[in-house]
């Protein structure tokens, strides 16, 4: 025999979707403000309605009392059930509707009561007050049964008091009242509770749609992994709201933005200031994987729009791509330059070789020694003016290769600069690209030529390339230094419109600043100041404070 298989045990509890615990919530604190307010209404309502018999029964006793022929009959007849007060006191009754209007006298005998046996007794609760002159308002008990009581004296023309009145209106048409209202309150409330449930049903429905009908538990689950993602992830992530303010920064948007918590709530003007990257994360430059530089850091965004009018931007660092790019574009013009040397060579081999087979020995000496010479006095040139070594270095590697691409590349007669850089790799970064740009330009067009000038005045260093190519044009040359604005075809390696943002960055970043004209004679003019870019010169000891510490040297100087 196969197992019973166990019963299924009955949970109960809140439903698991999100929008069924909110409609669920909704119904039960719409049905319990409903009774709340129907208990709150109905509470009150009861003494409402006794305080309105109460004062409708001394109204009527007021209004009997009025009457100047039933004190006058009161005192000058007897109580009989068919006597005048008895009439008028049950005229009044049924025309009023009360249960009944009891007039009596000083000693408390009726003179009227609806029942004619009652006239000529004495009534069943004590009148002392009303024949004392005073107005009664109460709920007694009588012979009647349960009902709501109004008393007043009963005056004669002189205004001495004669007797009493007590009307009394039926406890139970009270009551009825009380639970004819109930129905009306229920109605009410009834249909203001469903009022509130299509509401409700209404709401958690907007709220099933927007939360996709998930649970409280899988919300709090995504919201965790959510936190984890963005906190985990090497992109940078900033979560934009309709208005454009920063609502979400991840660790890594922090650190490729350099800012901090502070920002959220702010707009990206107010975070980043006006520039590039701003432009980029709110949506005003349009495209994928755009350039853009923070700082000294090259980032590629892309924006994504959601459906509640914001964004969510991705930033991605690629300082370190962009510096293996420019590294290899170092590497390949030094292939370009040793390939261009290797050529040059070859040729002068031949040349050698030609001289020699025709025994022209002295002919090959002469072409040996211009050839040494002019090259030794070329090095010796950029090395004796420039006296860093990786500039120098460099600028004899580009020499070598806008020989090989037909173009002339010079030293300005007014070039200086002395081995006291504070940052030789900035500098090697800023000539790099304004000359690789320079030949660029000029490549291919007759008497190509380019002037690198490099002076120091003080502390400061100015830099000036000239070319001779077409120029560029008044209304792009502050386009030229935006971040991924170029007119060439990028490499496949990585992008153009880095290279001259990145000199204004590095000369901004020392003080100083970039700027582009016109050369004299037609061409461009870069021209770079960096304030800060030479340390102060070592200060050297006067000969005569040095003082050898070796008494043979001392001898010997003495000797002399």
């Amino acid at each position: 025999m196969s197992p019973t298989p166990p019963a299924r045990r009955l949970r109960l509890g809140l439903p698991r979707r999100m929008f069924a615990q909110v409609l669920l919530m909704q119904v039960a604190i719409a049905a319990g403000v409903a009774v709340l307010a129907t208990g709150l209404f109905l509470a009150p309502l009861s003494d409402q309605l006794d305080d309105q018999a109460m004062r409708r029964a001394l109204s009527i006793a007021q209004t009997t009392a009025a009457q100047p022929q039933i004190a006058e009959d009161l005192t000058s007849t007897s109580a009989t059930p068919g006597g005048p007060v008895q009439r008028e006191a049950e005229r009044i009754r049924e025309a009023t509707k009360a249960e009944y209007i009891v007039v009596m006298d000083r000693r408390g005998v009726r003179w009227s009561h609806p029942t004619p046996s009652e006239v000529g007794r004495l009534v069943s609760t004590d009148p002392g007050q009303a024949l004392a002159g005073h107005e009664v308002m109460e709920i007694d008990n009588g012979t009647l049964g349960r009902s709501a009581r109004g008393k007043v004296p009963l005056r004669d023309g002189d205004g001495k008091i004669v007797g009493a009145v007590s009307v009394g209106i039926a406890y139970d048409s009270v009551r009825a009242r009380l639970l004819h209202a109930i129905p009306g309150l229920l109605a009410y409330a009834g249909g203001a509770l469903a009022v509130g449930a299509l509401a409700a049903w209404l709401i958690s429905r907007r709220v099933q749609r927007q939360t996709r009908d998930l649970a409280f538990s899988d919300i709090s689950a995504l919201l965790a992994e959510r936190e984890a993602m963005l906190h985990g992830i090497r992109e940078g992530v900033v979560a934009l709201d309709r208005g454009g303010r920063i609502r979400l920064l991840n660790d890594e948007a922090r650190r490729l933005l350099g800012i901090g918590d502070e920002a959220v709530g702010r707009s990206l003007d107010e975070a980043l200031g006006t520039g590039r990257t701003a432009d980029v994360l709110a949506g005003r430059v349009t495209g994928t994987d755009l350039l853009t530089v923070r700082g000294q850091r090259v980032l590629v965004a892309n924006r994504m729009p959601t459906d509640d009018g914001g964004a969510v931007a991705t930033l991605r660092d690629r300082t370190e791509l962009e510096q293996l790019g420019r590294e290899l574009d170092s590497t390949r013009g030094l292939i370009d330059a040793l390939r261009a040397q290797d050529h040059e060579h070859a040729n002068r081999m031949h040349t050698l070789l030609g001289l020699l087979e025709l025994e022209m020995y002295d002919d090959a000496v002469e072409f040996v020694g211009e050839v040494v010479g002019d090259h030794r006095a070329t090095a010796e040139q950029v090395a004796e003016r420039i006296q860093d070594p990786l500039l120098a270095a460099l600028l004899v590697g580009k020499a070598t290769v806008a020989a090989e691409r037909g173009v002339a590349l010079r030293l300005s007669d007014r070039t200086g600069l002395p081995d006291r850089l504070i940052d030789p790799r900035g500098l090697v970064t800023i000539v790099g690209n304004l000359v690789d740009n320079a030949l660029d330009a000029v490549a291919g067009t007759p008497h190509a030529r380019v002037e690198v000038e490099l002076r120091a005045e003080g502390r400061s260093a100015t830099l000036r390339v000239r070319d001779t190519g077409p120029g560029i044009p008044e209304e792009q040359r502050e386009l030229i230094f935006t971040e991924g604005w170029s007119t060439k075809q990028p490499p496949a390696h990585r992008e153009r419109g880095i290279g001259l943002s990145l000199v204004r960055r590095l000369a901004e970043r020392q003080g100083g600043g970039a700027t582009v004209g016109e050369a004299e004679g037609g061409g461009a003019e870069f021209t770079v100041v960096l304030p800060e870019a030479l340390a102060e010169p070592a200060l050297e000891l006067e000969p005569a404070l040095t003082m050898p510490s070796d008494p043979h040297t001392v001898a010997e100087e003495e000797s002399r």
